[in-house]
């Protein structure tokens, strides 16, 4: 009778899972060690939210808003003032679309820190590279929808930013045969200056194409991972797990002789103690949005002016490290620092191949060594080039009529990759590992880019000078 009980428990449990739109996403088992919440922390599962969220509460306000300089800002001021509850809807979606940023680039910090790109995970890497450009995208694309002084000179910092190829073009005298910059200025916002062009694409781009970009994207994400075996994890996890169940079972066994034996499985079924797991999680992000929403109001100044610049005027928060290298050199910040760091980004899978490191914080005790050592190199040296920056200035401070060339060459912006490089070559030397190598150049473009994005966020004041306090700006 037991035996039979157990049947057809299997049985019941067996269409559970075969009937069920749970196990369209997940495999039927799942490992305890992807479970454990200081591995993955529930990351990529909060972007997954977070996206849905945006879709529900985008398409909301999609009934209200209208995409045309004259009626864009109005429309917004209506969605704030007059229909019921749209104000915060609004503050929801604002909030939803930062948190994806922040929680896109924490995503990515983990999956590198415990080695989730080896193995036969490299195709999942660079998918999870894309998207994260594909969501900095998504939020730049809605900046402007609100048609305000804020998001018009955001976007109109950002649209110099894409074209800074000129100051390479401009040095050579070839702009006017030659002009890449002005191409992908002109590809962006549909012109020299922000217009109707501007709002038209970013509209079409926010709602239609960036999202489905997304949505493919994420779908392929997902069926790697369970390609790839579930998320990552180290080689002994099995053996580690397999210890704690046949402990559990010879304790099993001498309360029950009729106690199957056999090799143990350690995998967990998915249903129902996953879902419980990730119903928790989408509970714990709307607690959070509906918080914030409800205590802090996106953002709407006056209508957008083009006759009246905003001073200071600043990128979005995510492009302020980029804005923070573009002020020493427009080409060396805009061009070929990002490029190189997204490079980076996508080659680390073929770089390292020390398999032994997977699923494991910072690989080894050297390995967190390695880490303190390199946020301690980039915060001294990123400090100490905007000390010198700030109180000295730089080369065409220094010496007059020097040439733009030598500018784009040698400032602040590529001294610190030169910097960061250098440091990673001497762990190289050291070590011998390529895993070693990559975290300690990563960390170093972490720490750079979190130190220039707070200077931007928080320094820079008028003209781009740099105030401890925003009681110190002079008025204006």
């Amino acid at each position: 009778m037991l035996q039979e009980g157990d049947s057809k428990k299997r049985s019941a449990r067996i269409k559970t899972i075969t009937q069920n739109f749970f196990f369209h996403i997940h495999s039927p088992k799942a490992h305890p060690f992807s479970l454990k919440p200081t591995y993955t922390f529930g990351l990529g599962l909060i972007l997954g939210f977070l996206f849905l969220i945006l879709v529900v509460t985008g398409l909301l306000l999609m009934m209200y808003y209208t995409p045309s300089i004259e009626r864009a800002y109005a429309s917004v001021k209506d969605i704030v003032f007059i229909v019921k509850g749209g104000r915060y809807i609004r503050n929801v979606h604002r909030w939803a679309g930062y948190g994806m940023v922040i929680v896109g680039f924490l995503h990515l910090i983990r999956t590198f820190y415990t080695g989730a790109y080896l193995k036969r995970r490299t195709l999942n890497w660079i998918i999870g590279v894309v998207l994260l450009l594909v969501i900095i995208l998504s939020n730049f694309s809605g900046y402007l929808l609100p048609w305000d002084q804020l998001a018009y000179w955001a976007v109109t910092i950002g649209s110099n930013i894409a074209a800074s190829a000129r100051e390479l073009t401009d040095a050579l005298r070839v702009t006017q045969h030659f002009d890449p910059g002005g191409f992908v200025k002109n590809l962006l916002i549909g012109g020299e200056t922000v217009g109707q062009a501007a709002l038209s694409r970013f509209f079409m781009l926010h709602v239609i194409f960036l999202p489905l970009t997304f949505l493919i994207l994420t779908s392929w994400h997902f069926w790697r991972i369970r390609k790839d075996g579930g998320i990552s994890r180290p080689e002994n996890a099995d053996e580690m797990f397999r210890i704690d169940g046949e402990q559990r079972r010879k304790t099993d066994e001498k309360n029950d002789n009729s106690a199957k034996k056999g090799r143990i499985d350690v995998h967990l079924y998915s249903w129902p103690t996953l879902m419980w797991a990730e119903l928790a999680v989408l509970a714990l992000v709307c607690a959070v949005l509906m918080m914030s929403a409800f205590f802090v109001d996106a953002p709407l100044k006056e209508k957008a002016n083009p006759m009246l610049p905003e001073n200071p005027a600043k990128s979005p928060w995510y492009f302020l490290g980029i804005q923070e290298l573009v002020s020493y050199s427009a080409f060396a910040g805009g061009v070929i620092i990002p490029i190189l760091f997204i490079y980076f980004l996508v080659s680390i899978p073929f770089k390292d191949r020390e398999n032994r490191y997977i699923g494991v914080w910072f690989s080894d005790k050297t390995g967190k060594r390695i880490t303190l050592y390199s946020m301690f190199f980039a915060l001294l040296v990123t400090v100490g080039v905007l000390i010198v920056d700030v109180k000295l200035g730089w080369l065409g401070d220094w010496f007059g009529g020097i040439p733009q060339l030598v500018i784009i060459l040698v400032n602040p912006a590529t001294v610190l990759t030169l910097a960061f490089v250098l440091w990673s070559f001497l762990i190289k030397r050291k070590y011998g590992s390529t895993r070693y190598t990559v975290l300690a150049l990563f960390t170093c473009a972490m720490v750079a880019f979190v130190i220039l994005t707070a200077v931007g966020i928080l320094f820079r004041g008028p003209n781009w000078e740099f105030y401890w306090l925003k009681s110190q700006w002079p008025s204006l």
